[in-house]
């Protein structure tokens, strides 16, 4: 099974199952004389974790990291950074009446057809758990950046949209984002969220949503055009999240709506520095990297456990029901903004390093 590594100078390579006894990551291309410790590692880790809240899965992982090389006196060696994460909480017979029957919206039916095998437990790779060790690999992709660009980079996600239900924009308010369980940045829809989804999870379904994903401090010139493009790989890594169904780069689809005078993003020259009247593009032009804001949103699907019964067929091609039980998320998404975050931090860290050696 190929293509589970990511990255070019700044790579990392994940393995293990939703139910098997670890999952892991090794990160390359790490300079050396970075600091880095596990709790560095843990504080985004903790951001992603199931059982952190009533609304997403229940499995409880405390997801402790630790790592295994790359890292002495709390320093990078320049080495590969290796590093492990224990499943404890497996439920394996949640699953044994899935074992020949294909669940609705998964990759159960597209892995068995392709490998002739497949780990039912929980989907097995498939699993959003991989996601785990890429937050864990984001953490280092930030602590990469953070001491190259100093105090002004950073980047930071919100949920703007809850199934049908988005925030108010006039509302932004970044501070509100670490209040609340749903990352939502508009103070005034939390409980209104809150009802809705414990409404969703009463009548055994569930919703999708939608992230605004927002770096700054990157400076100008990173990404590779043609095929290189930074918003390219943006998209690229965000689509390889479990559940994404859709990217957009600053005004996104609703660019097809604005009008050329408006939306190519009129450039000034105050007291003798370079200003952008607007930021449509999301901070990339060319597929290159302008020193604005980057902006991005990405949609995440509706869980497709569900108990609700959906039809499917066997592996013996019979027509059947099925309703998922277990430990699931009533709202995915709500888990995918540091997964956001961490996959963002990744190609930026990635397109620093190649645009670093470019100029050397």
């Amino acid at each position: 099974m190929p293509g589970n590594s990511f990255g070019q100078i700044f790579k990392f390579n994940t393995w293990g199952e939703s139910h098997g006894p670890a999952i892991g990551c090794t990160v390359d291309g790490v300079p050396s004389k970075i600091s880095i410790q596990e709790k560095d590692i843990q504080y985004f880790l903790d951001k992603r974790r199931p059982g952190s809240s009533k609304f997403v899965s229940q499995r409880k992982e405390k997801d402790k990291v630790k790592i295994l090389s790359g890292v002495f006196e709390n320093q990078t060696t320049g080495a590969p950074i290796s590093f492990i994460i224990e499943n404890k909480d497996q439920k394996s017979n949640d699953y044994k009446k899935l074992k020949n029957i294909f669940r609705p919206g998964h990759a159960d039916f597209t892995y068995e057809k392709k490998y002739g095998i497949r780990d039912h437990r929980g989907g097995g790779r498939s699993s959003a758990r991989e996601t785990a060790m890429r937050v864990a690999a984001g953490a280092i992709a930030r602590k990469i950046l953070s001491s190259n660009l100093g105090k002004k980079f950073y980047i930071k996600g919100a949920l703007i949209q809850l199934g049908s239900l988005h925030i108010n924009r006039s509302n932004w308010n970044w501070l509100n984002v670490e209040k609340n369980v749903f990352w939502c940045p508009d103070s005034s829809m939390v409980k209104i969220w809150e009802k809705y989804l414990l409404e969703v999870r009463k009548n055994g379904s569930s919703v999708g949503a939608i992230i605004e994903l927002e770096a700054g401090g990157i400076p100008v010139g990173l990404g590779e055009p043609v095929y290189d493009k930074l918003d390219a790989d943006i998209a690229k890594a965000l689509m390889s999240i479990n559940a994404v169904k859709g990217v957009e780069i600053g005004s996104g689809f609703a660019s097809a709506s604005i009008p050329g005078e408006e939306s190519s993003d009129e450039m000034r020259i105050k007291k003798e520095k370079i200003s952008f009247v607007s930021n449509n593009s999301g901070g990339i032009l060319g597929g290159i990297s302008s020193g604005q804001k980057i902006i991005v949103r990405f949609v995440v699907k509706a869980t497709s456990s569900i108990l609700k019964k959906k039809n499917t067929i066997t592996k013996n091609k019979k027509n059947t029901t099925v309703s998922v039980g277990g430990r699931h998320d009533p709202c995915v998404g709500i888990r995918a903004v540091p997964i956001g975050e961490a996959m963002l931090a990744c190609v930026l860290a990635d397109h620093y390093l190649r645009n670093k050696i470019f100029q050397s």
